[in-house]
């Protein structure tokens, strides 16, 4: 390695050193791979922002990329394993493949993010499942994209931290078929295969399936998993193609949402559960079918009609200190996605985009109380043991109903400048049909009689980009974002009394509003990307109470995310290359008073100032691949009044091998936390006191995979 070479390296790991222990900045890989050897760049182009194809160099928002080559690579058995990879993101593990979200917001179970699958969301606003991910086939994706922030005007409520678009892989003009197979620690066992039906006049079709197994690594936490996904292209004739897409995945798991433990268990006997009657289990189906027709003339036309179902059936343990409770949800869509797009051929190189997209959702929550039996211990070292259930709670139906339309436009008024504007309008009703008799009920909940709640909202986007030189690009933008109430928000508060309940439907939209100033390029051999956002949500809700002493929630809350996001990358030598991902951000509260507390300036609780992620891969021979990841989580307060002090961060070394064994064979191996260092998953407090979710300890995995 020359000395430019190794200067360059150290001062990229020197980078990452000071960004993970002086709670500097978050670092971010928005990367493709060109080969199998992990060769990373920029990506020419994204589909996220617009629904088709776009050149990133005029995309202004900060898209993170990651390809099919990559996902191959990673194998990630957890979203955690791969998404981290991106600039400002971090996925935490709640158990198998469940999961929170961390997107310029701090880990939270709360609808910020918008889940897509093929730029279809992967379930109906106001039933938002924080764990959404492990119902999409993320192993065998063709690629993902993710939109860091509010999304443009193509995309509505739930869109404010963030967008995950789970892209599916294109069928081949070849015949053919892969299989892998893996097993490891702690009883996993993973089959992943599909086939490719090649060309068969003017249709191709791939098929992919994924079935999973873990006993889990502490006491009853087994989880399986068995998803299918078909994608049929069809090309009716020279200006008409039609994509159809299918994805069912079933989820079964017993969770204890990680059964977080006082610090002494934590430390000394991290395989206990305290919450093992808990259990998820989830199926879930989608079906697409896009139509693309060109017009002629620059113009293109798609519609989109879809149907997916989502069930489950839950015993949350997060309920059992509070109104435990068995959950049974159901949530069909019939959706319709319509788009039409002009380019015109004038010297602004402008192109207009406008549609409208059209959701009915109709669906059913039942919920019966349940008792717990537990070991009679009091406080933090309670453990549950069993339960009884109890009477019905909540039983109703909900019709929710959107129309939007939008509008987005793009022109270049000068040669090196594109600007982008858009707006859309979301109308959106809920309307509840109560299967329980008004008044309290045997449980002690109060219910409402038939009732409806109506949003809608005018979100405004303007953005632009600026060619500086021919490999550098700055961008800046301004995105308004919202998100309605989910239907539990409005319809199951808890409410022991008509007021609660009256607030509850009294609700507004939570209101976001988001500045971003972007470059990305590359120079003498390094790809960049620097992003700094300010994000700032108002009408949160939060708890008061009324002259009665009733706790009602209300939109009383604002608080404010602004953070500096960094991405780079580069071929160190012929053999090896570094990629870097880093983010540093305050997340905190400006106005957030409680029935009980002030919390005003107080940095939000589980919410880390730095993120990183280091890796450095070695491709010694063609074939031959060997990664070392190095991630950094920085501090974050436990409780939001910021009292029980934070939780102390952790680094974590994850190594990643493989070779391949002739042409159609590849051995790989993976070895996580490889230090075997004690950490959490998560970290929260209470009254009671603190509370941590211990991670995975030192596991390794190996497999074979071929390909015919």
């Amino acid at each position: 390695m020359n000395s430019r070479a190794l200067q360059a390296l150290a001062a990229a790991t020197l980078a990452c050193a000071q960004l993970a222990y002086a709670d500097m900045a978050n670092v971010t890989d928005n990367r493709t791979t060109d080969s199998a050897s992990q060769t990373i760049t920029l990506p020419a182009v994204t589909v996220t922002g617009t629904r088709e194809e776009t050149l990133l160099s005029e995309t202004p928002s900060a898209v993170g990329v990651i390809s099919r080559d990559a996902i191959a690579f990673t194998r990630p058995a957890h979203p955690q394993q791969l998404l981290g990879q991106i600039p400002g993101v971090a996925i935490a593990v709640t158990n198998g493949e469940g999961h929170t979200t961390a997107i310029r917001q701090g880990f939270s179970t709360s609808p910020l993010y918008l889940f897509l699958e093929d730029g279809i969301p992967a379930r109906a606003t106001g039933n938002f499942n924080h764990n959404a991910l492990y119902e999409l086939n993320i192993p065998s994706a063709g690629g993902i994209e993710v939109v860091r922030g509010i999304g443009s005007a193509l995309y509505g409520s739930d869109a404010i931290g963030g967008i995950v678009n789970v892209l599916s892989r294109t069928p081949q003009a070849k015949q053919g078929a892969d299989l892998s197979v893996e097993a490891g620690a702690f009883g996993w066992g993973r089959l992943l295969g599909g086939v490719d039906s090649g060309q068969i006049g003017s249709n191709a079709l791939r098929a992919d399936f994924n079935i999973t197994h873990s006993d889990g690594w502490r006491s009853r936490t087994a989880y399986d998993r068995q998803s299918l996904n078909l994608r049929w292209d069809h090309e009716f004739d020279a200006s008409t193609t039609i994509k159809t897409i299918l994805g069912a995945t079933k989820v079964d798991q017993q969770t204890g949402a990680n059964s977080a433990l006082p610090y002494a268990l934590y430390q000394n006997d991290p395989t206990v559960n305290l919450r093992s009657p808990a259990y998820r289990k989830v199926d879930a189906f989608r079906l697409s079918t896009a139509i693309q027709k060109d017009l002629g003339g620059g113009e293109q036309l798609s519609i989109t009609p879809y149907f997916r179902e989502n069930r489950m059936d839950l015993n949350g343990s997060y309920n059992f200190t509070n109104g435990p409770r068995i959950e049974n949800t159901a949530v069909q869509s019939f959706g319709l996605m319509t788009k039409f797009r002009k380019n015109f051929e004038d010297s602004m190189r402008s192109r207009f985009i406008a549609g409208i997209d059209i959701d009915v959702s109709p669906s059913q929550r039942q919920e019966d109380k349940i008792t717990l039996t537990d070991n009679g211990t009091t406080g933090l070292f309670r453990q549950y043991t069993g339960y009884t259930v109890g009477q019905r709670i909540y039983d109703y139906k909900v019709n929710y109903q959107s129309v939007a339309p939008y509008a987005h436009l793009e022109m270049s008024p000068v040669e090196r400048l594109r600007v982008t504007v858009g707006l859309r309008y979301d109308y959106a009703r809920f309307s509840m049909t109560n299967h329980l008799a008004a008044g309290i009920n045997a449980g002690g909940f109060f219910q409402s009689g038939d009732t409806a709640a109506n949003f809608s909202r005018l979100s405004p986007k303007l953005g632009m980009t600026l060619e500086l030189s021919a490999d550098t690009h700055a961008f800046a933008s301004y995105n308004q974002g919202f998100r309605t109430p989910s239907e539990n928000q409005l319809f199951r508060a808890g409410a022991s009394s008509s007021a609660q309940v009256n607030a509850a439907l009294a609700l507004k939209p939570i209101r976001a509003d988001q500045f971003e100033l972007g470059l990305r390029g590359a120079h003498q051999g390094w790809a960049y990307e620097v992003v700094a956002y300010l994000l700032t949500k108002h009408d949160d809700l939060l708890a008061q109470r009324d002259s009665s002493g009733a706790v009602l929630q209300t939109n009383n809350g604002a608080t404010r995310h602004k953070g500096l996001e960094l991405g780079l990358g580069r071929q160190m030598t012929a053999t090896l290359r570094a990629d870097l991902a880093a983010s540093y951000a305050v997340h905190r509260y400006t106005a957030w008073q409680t029935a009980t507390a002030n919390y005003s300036g107080n940095e939000v609780e589980a919410a880390p100032r730095v993120l990183s992620n280091l890796r450095i891969t070695w491709e010694p021979s063609q074939g031959t691949q060997a990664q070392l990841e190095w991630v950094r989580l920085g501090s974050y307060f436990l409780d939001a009044e910021n009292r029980y002090g934070k939780y102390a961060g952790h680094d974590l070394l994850n190594l990643r091998l493989s070779q391949k064994l002739g042409k159609q064979a590849v051995l790989f191996a993976r070895l996580t936390n490889l230090l075997d260092k004690r950490y959490a998953d998560s970290a929260a407090a209470s009254s009671s006191g603190a509370l941590y979710a211990p991670g995975l300890p030192r596991a390794a995995y190996l497999g074979l995979e071929t390909k015919w």
